[in-house]
């Protein structure tokens, strides 16, 4: 078999792989088990803005480029079993959900029926699948322009991952696995397939492997030992209220899910770490294979160095991104040094960004002795 038809053969297995992964998700545990008490009869169509009728708009004295008020709109429902239908309703615009009708705008309709009959209607949200159906769309053809069928086997590679989480990890953690087992079962998997993908079967991908579930598990482990001392165990991190809720109607443990989100948010960062290593090391080799180990050891840990600032940096801004919004509640807030230390949610935050990071460096001489060795060891695995 040639390595084109080989790598077509792997791309062909993971697809199927995923598919199989989607069908066998209900098995294990089907989502959508909690009831929506507060949308009872309450049904969401797609609809249209067909004119603003009245705007009782004024700015928000407090927020900058925000209005609040009151308008009067003609909608019309487009899909559904009232589609076609005109109706004047009034649409009030707050801080919270400051949605501003436009005449010609496509939203989605809060529609509340009794025995069949519309009672109300309420301009619920925009309707942004169009514009994200888009945005997706030229990714995938950004993504196979510039990458030709290393491109395509990207978008398998993350089209597998994206599935792992939703319909193996999920479902797994609402059974009643343990996040931390789930989440390193399906980043084992992800890790396995997605660099078979980019690698094929070899030298490379398998100290790839190893390196990158070393650096995970690690980073997993120090968070966990870590948070115990520190006494975070998740239970009151945000969303923690439903958390509970959800674990009264499944088999929910919310303890292991602040460390099962460590352990999926590091992937990234130490898989690159540890394919870039990879292939440095094996290009080096490849390039004077007189070298020993001891050299190879050298020169990989020069190269590995210069990768831990930039990618420490990167999990780190990653973090700090994503928690923004309580950043920037804990500036603002007037309290003393022993309690803004010791508040639970700040050291849930530090604990996952430093455990990562520490993660991302100790992948750097795993890596670096894995790859080193199994370069000399030319009987170990065929290339």
């Amino acid at each position: 078999m040639t390595d084109k038809k080989r790598e077509i053969y792997i791309v062909i297995v993971t697809i199927l792989l995923s598919i199989g992964i989607i069908f066998a998700s209900n098995s294990i545990f089907k989502g959508g088990f909690v009831e929506d008490k507060l949308n009872k009869n309450i049904e969401y169509y797609s609809g249209k803005v067909i004119t603003v009728l009245q705007n009782s708009l004024q700015d928000d004295p407090y927020v900058d480029d925000v209005q609040i008020g009151l308008q009067k709109c003609k909608v019309k429902i487009l899909d559904g079993p009232f589609e076609g239908q005109e109706h004047e309703i009034s649409h009030n615009v707050s801080r919270m959900y400051n949605i501003i009708a436009q005449e010609g705008m496509e939203v989605v309709l809060a529609i509340y029926e009794q025995d069949g009959q519309i009672e109300d209607i309420n301009i619920s949200s925009y309707k942004r699948s169009n514009v994200l159906i888009i945005l997706t769309a030229l990714f995938v053809l950004v993504t196979l322009i510039v990458g030709k069928f290393k491109g395509l086997k990207s978008l398998v590679s993350l089209m597998f991952t994206g599935t792992s989480i939703v319909y193996l990890m999920l479902p797994m953690i609402f059974k009643g696995v343990s996040p931390i087992i789930a989440a390193v079962i399906v980043v084992a998997l992800s890790t396995a397939v997605t660099l078979t993908l980019i690698s094929g079967f070899n030298k490379k991908t398998l100290v790839s492997v190893i390196g990158t579930l070393s650096g995970v598990i690690l980073s997993a482990i120090i968070a966990f030992v870590f948070g115990k001392y520190a006494n975070l165990s998740g239970i009151t991190m945000e969303d923690a209220e439903s958390m509970f809720y959800l674990a009264e109607y499944s088999d929910l443990k919310i303890q292991g899910i602040m460390f099962a989100s460590i352990i999926i948010a590091a992937l990234g960062a130490v898989m690159d770490v540890a394919v870039s290593l990879t292939s440095a090391i094996f290009e080096l080799y490849e390039v004077n294979n007189k070298l020993s180990i001891t050299d190879l050891i050298k020169s990989g840990m020069n190269i590995g160095t210069d990768m831990i600032g930039t990618m420490c940096n990167t999990l780190i801004l990653a973090f700090a991104g994503g928690s923004l919004n309580t950043l920037i509640l804990l500036f603002s807030a007037s309290m003393n040094k022993v309690q803004l230390f010791n508040l639970d949610i700040l050291g849930t935050e530090v604990i996952q960004a430093l455990s990562g990071s520490i993660g991302i460096i100790l992948t750097v001489p795993i890596t670096v002795f894995v790859a080193s060795y199994i370069c000399k060891r030319k009987t170990l695995v065929k290339e």
